[in-house]
């Protein structure tokens, strides 16, 4: 059994609860609420625990996913997601204002009653052992960071107030409390082998909350929902102005909805992966009845993408908000507030495809024809409007109002991943998908721990600046399913193979990675739910 080895980081925590047991610097425990955008430090529940027994202090032993246990036969277990309780005899807690004797059993969070320790015990116990027997198998080599990927996902599961009595897995619970719209499709894709019916309640969340005009929302959180920049915390609307250029990448706005780089109200969203993440459940678990009931939503969403997010009437889809891209810092936003990487037309005509197979198990075979011609003409207006003969271009673009024609159009110089991810089609001509993989092959974006979000030769390249330079497992995962769907397997492979030896080998289940050391980096939170996710998906494929 895996331990949390460092409570600084892989804080203790429960299925459905919101405290979060950590350590601090100076060794002893504080406890935090997790909630949606909110620093735990303004959520802090208790602070400077520590254990003694006499005049000697009673350290943390070890910490598991079901205990923390210090020397001297003390425990701390959850007995539900409320109420957290100390366990053991002849011992005192101290904490910060307050101190207790720990005689049978107390009570640190939560009602203050009596219970049976060795009753807690066992049932934490037993629930931590009920989760661990249904993951997904994977090699022994890789078991160690496959069961602490689990558990992440696990503990990551919430009940989110707007979630409509369904369980959600959140991001992280540090800060990142809500059902974030593409996290989910991936977390789906992570526990399709384990729980099926939980990974379809992931996509149900979000299409709960599909707006009329067929947008699906960004977040879903316990406040309602994040669908348009009206939504956003102010201090989004801050950070937004700190990195999104406007014309000529010089201007920085003021950070408000009416006044910052995005100007005026805008609908956000995540990338249309919905259909992928479904059929990826269907290939494990087929249920006709969940196709049918998310088909038509599905094509709706379709539809909005190409023609409210298509303001320019070119046929090829833009971000119309940095957020709508899930690359909130990328370079591509350097120049303006607007959008059209390759990236976003290559899920597009992916989930065509896959709207095509849906379709296709649904006996409507016209429809099903249909999506699959509109996918092959989406691939090639996608060729001949953005393939410059040597890769894939970005255009960003400075808005003139928030769905109008756009402004300044600039060509992106950064490198970046998203110019690969046309590969995910499978329908691109011969030279240009070898061209793609010899690019990604190259020193530019292949290294011991492929693949970084801006090239390693790139002036804009910062190993651990979010999405300029780490190593994000949604990209890894996303360009060794188009690797395979292109025809090049044994790169596939090969990118799989050193994924999951950066992942394997960096200590944790991060948000992202520096591609030159492999630790985590500098900004990135841990305990992150899509990297979990997608590395059980993964590991399970070499089982």
């Amino acid at each position: 059994m895996f331990e949390l080895r460092d409570l600084r980081t892989t804080p203790f925590t429960e299925r459905g609860s919101r405290l979060l047991v950590m350590a601090a610097e100076d060794g002893s425990l504080w406890i935090a609420r997790a909630e949606y955008e909110t620093r735990l430090s303004e959520t802090t529940v208790l602070t400077g625990l520590r254990l003694f027994r006499g005049d000697a202090e009673l350290p943390v032993r070890h910490a598991r996913p079901d205990r923390i246990s210090f020397e001297g036969g003390v425990d701390l277990v959850f007995a539900d997601a409320g109420t957290l309780v100390l366990t053991g005899s002849a011992a005192r807690a101290v904490w910060d204002g307050g101190a207790g004797d720990v005689d049978g059993t107390l009570v640190l969070v939560g009602e203050a009653r009596p219970y049976d320790g060795a009753a807690l015990l066992e049932a934490a116990a037993r629930r931590r052992q009920e989760w661990a027997d249904r993951m997904p198998a994977v090699p022994e080599g890789l078991r160690e960071r496959a069961e602490q990927a689990w558990w992440t996902l696990g503990v990551n599961l919430l009940p989110i107030a707007f979630a409509g009595g369904r369980e959600g897995v959140v991001p992280s619970k540090f800060g990142y409390v809500g059902i974030w719209n593409w996290d989910a499709y991936f977390h789906a894709v992570g526990l399709r082998h384990a729980d099926p019916g939980l990974a379809r309640d992931q996509i149900r969340i979000l299409l709960d909350h599909q707006r009329p005009d067929g947008l699906i929302p960004d977040v879903v959180h316990d406040l309602g929902v994040l669908a348009e920049t009206t939504d956003l915390p102010r201090s989004d609307h801050a950070r937004l102005a700190q990195h999104v250029g406007q014309a000529g990448g010089t201007e920085r706005g003021a950070g408000s909805p009416e006044e910052g780089p995005i100007g005026g109200v805008v609908p956000v969203t995540k990338p249309p992966l919905a259909a992928w993440a479904v059929w990826k459940i269907h290939e494990v678990a087929p249920d006709p009845g969940f196709l049918e009931e998310v088909y038509e939503p599905i094509a709706r969403s379709h539809e909005w993408w190409l023609t409210v997010s298509d303001p320019d009437g070119d046929g090829l889809a833009e971000y119309l908000h940095p957020y709508s891209s899930g690359l909130d810092d990328s370079p591509i936003w350097d120049h303006g507030p607007r959008a059209e990487p390759p990236d976003l037309n290559s899920y597009l005509a992916l989930q065509a495809d896959r709207l095509g197979d849906i379709a296709e198990a649904l006996g409507r075979t016209e429809e099903a024809a249909a999506w699959r011609k509109r996918a092959a003409e989406h691939v090639e207006l996608l060729v001949a409007g953005r393939w410059n003969g040597r890769r894939f271009v970005t255009l960003a673009k400075s808005a003139s109002g928030p769905s109008g024609p756009a402004g300044a159009v600039t060509e992106v110089a950064t490198r970046t991943p998203l110019e690969l991810l046309p590969l995910l089609t499978g329908r691109l001509p011969g030279e240009i998908a070898g061209r793609l993989v010899a690019d990604l092959l190259s020193p530019s974006f292949w290294g011991e721990r492929p693949v970084p979000t801006v090239a390693f030769d790139d002036p804009d390249f910062d190993p651990d600046a979010m999405w300029r330079g780490p190593v994000w497992l949604n990209v890894n995962y996303l360009l060794i399913e188009g690797l395979r769907r292109s025809g090049y397997a044994e790169v596939a492979d090969e990118l799989t193979r050193r994924t999951l030896d950066m992942v394997n080998a960096g200590g944790g289940l991060y948000e992202y990675w520096n591609p030159l050391t492999g630790a985590r980096a500098a900004r990135a939170t841990s305990g992150f739910g899509w990297s979990s996710a997608l590395f059980l998906d993964l590991a399970s494929g070499q089982a």
